[in-house]
């Protein structure tokens, strides 16, 4: 079962003000939590469209060993 409320920011600041200390801790351990899950994903994301590309000289390279190990392979 779920239930939906819609609460403006001013109605949830006041709910997050009257909360106990120990949940307050553990409302902001969950939103920290939260934060550096969304950034380690931004810092992915980062890395694969940013990251290093190889050259032309090392595809080459690349194929040219899969070939060898290919022919290596195939040898009775």
């Amino acid at each position: 079962m779920e239930v939906q409320v819609n609460l403006d920011f001013r109605q949830l600041l006041k709910i997050v003000r009257n909360l106990p200390s120990d949940e307050l801790q553990q409302l902001k351990a969950e939103i920290e939590r939260n934060n550096i899950d969304a950034k380690s994903k931004i810092d992915l994301e980062y890395l694969l469209l940013n990251g290093p590309t190889a050259t032309q000289k090392q595809l080459d390279t690349i194929l040219n060993n899969r070939k060898a190990v290919n022919q290596w392979r195939t040898k009775e």
